[in-house]
């Protein structure tokens, strides 16, 4: 194993997971709610896995064939990076957006449920299935990010070392997902309030502007 080279696949894939996106809201909410929540999780960790290892095999396929426009399709990804990078420091410095609607039980008086219970109405699996497929293979973002820039980047390796990138950013992408997941209970209530997404911004903004840096070689 080719440990730098994990580490080189985890670090690319935390940088742009840990995002709050429409995928990972949803997460978070069904996360919240204790609905579902290992099919979720392993739909989503399933699918990364599958986009992320397409990723990497096939843009190395490209760089063999095809070496300056998937170069310059890089640059693309990492000028995309930087504006995103950009926006999370802007948004943490000016926070423009609402805080996570951590309230489960006002929902759950608006369908019926006892006020105050922990137990929200069922919710049936197969619509939660259907929309976490469609958060994942629907979002253009997810094929920016295991095709274009994981895979790229993965595909600029060793020969020998791209299993090592693939499954490093796989490892993080499963622990993610497990952690978002089953972590959301206890999230919910720092998330009511706007300095905890005032740090996670900048946090990932500065994380993702190195990475981006890093990556111009």
């Amino acid at each position: 194993m080719n440990w730098l080279s994990f580490s080189h696949g985890a670090a690319l894939c935390a940088s742009l997971i840990v995002t709050i996106g429409a995928q990972n809201a949803f997460i978070l909410r069904q996360g919240i709610m204790r609905s579902h929540v290992g099919k979720i999780v392993a739909l989503c960790a399933l699918s990364d896995f599958i986009l992320i290892g397409t990723g990497v095999g096939g843009a190395s396929v490209l760089v063999e064939r095809y070496p300056v426009f998937v170069h310059a399709m890089l640059y693309v990804g990492l000028a995309y990076l930087a504006w995103f990078g950009i926006n999370a420091l802007r948004r943490a410095v000016r926070p423009g957006h609402a805080v996570l609607d951590a309230n489960v039980n006002d929902e759950n008086s608006a369908n019926g449920a006892t006020p105050g219970s922990n137990n929200p109405p069922a919710q049936r699996a197969l619509p939660i299935i259907l929309m976490t497929l469609a958060f994942t293979w629907l979002n253009p973002h997810v094929y920016l990010d295991t095709f274009l820039l994981i895979g790229t980047a993965g595909a600029r390796e060793p020969e020998g070392a791209r299993v090592a990138f693939a499954l490093g950013a796989m490892a993080v992408s499963g622990i993610w997902f497990v952690g978002l997941g089953y972590g959301a209970r206890a999230l919910a209530p720092l998330f009511r309030r706007a300095t905890a997404w005032r740090v996670l911004d900048g946090a990932i903004g500065s994380m993702v502007l190195l990475l981006a840096v890093t990556q111009l070689r």
